[in-house]
């Protein structure tokens, strides 16, 4: 029997799900969803427990058990894309595959790679909109340019938003309205359409090569009062006033575009985080070479001082700041970092220590359960002063304002550095005054050779 592959990646529910609905109502054949847990990502893991592997495989199993009463299954595999299909392909008899479009360079990659090995046999692949709201060139300015500045950036977003959330269909009607897809089962009607099958073998962690986490992961349901004071409360880290939806939207476990929906009438504070998340997307769809270099070119003539040993007390928590190193405590301890403390961390690496951005980045990347390429790069080059719409250079947060500011009572550091205030405390790292001294040098140094080397 013929039947249609719908791949999963970032997409990992079967609800309000654009590519999967489509494959449902259009492709004419029974469905039959895919995961693949790639080896070229996996391999580059060091940390066998790592959560965010742990928190796929589970949602993979919560989708196998939902596919399983609609007596269907989904077959997962453990390997390298590029030979994993080759296989799918002889054993079933595949009309055409559908998904949802990823937008990070290796993916971008991937994606070609297996469409050239689908269309040797004749066999389209099929991409859709849904990891974002708006994606690479929907909100443009006037000429046509995609936007490098956040806050024009933003107005349009939200006038092209208007009641449209969903870009399903090339035609009006219900199914433009997002109402539609937010039932319970959204796909509900087309349920039948789904290949018929006996359960399918599903890979352990262990025959993966790793093990369970003990590190909790964040509820994917969030109080409408914690949203409606959103823009009260999210700067302090000692309290509950954060969503920590970010692991969720980053695998695609929640909706981007029900959230979305929801916080347009809560709190546009909260909608302002989501549209940041587009913006960053948009940036690295239009602009790949951010992803390894500065989107100001002139910032790469900076000349960072890149000391190993205070990078390794930035990582470990013990630079003799107690907001920085709370910050870098909880998130060794938990994969998460309050979104302030995110900021206040990368600054005092960048411009304190002068250690590269990339530096600092990379080890968020390794630890943060939410990390995404786009945001992880968007929020390490503002702090930098080198990215879209970033913070001048001149720009170097005081660490004991920010501490008097947000946590002034203390509570945050003393849950995280509970030697804070002992002798057991070590001594700073570097001295601030001085630190931000050097800092404006170095980067009027590295501008004024960028401008020489460039005209």
């Amino acid at each position: 029997m013929k039947l249609t592959i719908f791949w999963h990646r970032r997409d990992l529910r079967i609800e309000d799900n654009a590519g999967l609905y489509r494959a449902l109502k259009e492709s004419g054949h029974p469905v039959l969803p895919l995961f693949i847990f790639d080896k070229h990502i996996l391999d580059q893991l060091d940390d066998k427990k790592d959560a965010r592997v742990q928190f796929i495989h589970d949602h993979i199993q919560i989708i196998r058990n939902q596919l399983e009463e609609l007596g269907s299954g989904i077959i997962v595999r453990y390997g390298k894309p590029e030979e994993i299909w080759p296989s799918l392909l002889e054993e079933y008899d595949i009309a055409q595959v559908y998904t949802n479009r990823d937008y990070e360079s290796y993916a971008i990659s991937r994606d070609q790679r297996i469409e050239e090995i689908l269309a040797q046999q004749n066999i389209p692949l099929r991409t859709f909109k849904d990891h974002v709201i708006f994606e690479q060139k929907e909100v443009v300015k006037k000429d046509g340019l995609p936007y490098t500045v956040f806050t024009p950036y933003s107005r349009r977003w939200k006038e092209k938003l208007g009641t449209r959330l969903s870009d399903y269909t090339d035609v009006n009607g219900k199914e433009h309205q997002i109402s539609y897809y937010l039932k319970p089962y959204p796909n509900q009607e087309y349920q039948d359409r789904y290949f018929k099958t006996s359960p399918l073998p599903y890979p352990t962690l262990g025959d993966m090569g790793f093990e369970k986490s003990n590190i909790q992961i964040p509820k994917k349901t969030v109080a409408q009062k914690l949203i409606k004071e959103y823009d009260q409360k999210r700067n302090f880290p000692a309290i509950e006033g954060t969503s920590r939806l970010g692991i969720h939207f980053r695998f695609g476990t929640i909706s981007i575009r029900e959230k979305a929906l929801k916080a347009s009438y809560l709190n546009d504070t909260f909608l302002n985080e989501l549209v940041w998340r587009d913006f960053y997307a948009m940036i690295l769809s239009n602009f790949p070479k951010v992803a390894k270099n500065a989107f100001r070119q002139k910032y790469e003539y900076i000349e960072w001082r890149n000391n190993e040993t205070e990078f390794q007390k930035w990582c470990e928590g013990r630079t003799g700041y107690p907001i920085v190193d709370a910050g870098m405590r909880e998130l060794n301890q938990t994969g998460h970092m309050h979104n302030r403390v995110r900021m206040i961390t990368a600054s005092f690496l960048t411009k304190h220590l002068l250690i590269d951005w990339r530096w600092g980045e990379a080890y968020f990347a390794s630890k943060l359960l939410d990390f995404d390429l786009a945001s992880n790069n968007g929020g390490w080059q503002w702090a930098a002063g080198c990215g879209t719409d970033a913070a001048p250079y001149f720009r170097v947060f005081n660490p004991y304002s920010q501490q008097q500011k947000f946590d002034k009572d203390m509570k945050y550091i003393k849950k995280w550095v509970p030697e804070y205030g002992t002798p057991e405390y070590i001594s700073p790292v570097v001295e601030h005054k001085m630190a931000r001294e050097r800092c404006l040098r170095v980067f009027k140094e590295g501008l004024a050779k960028a401008e020489e080397a460039i005209v």
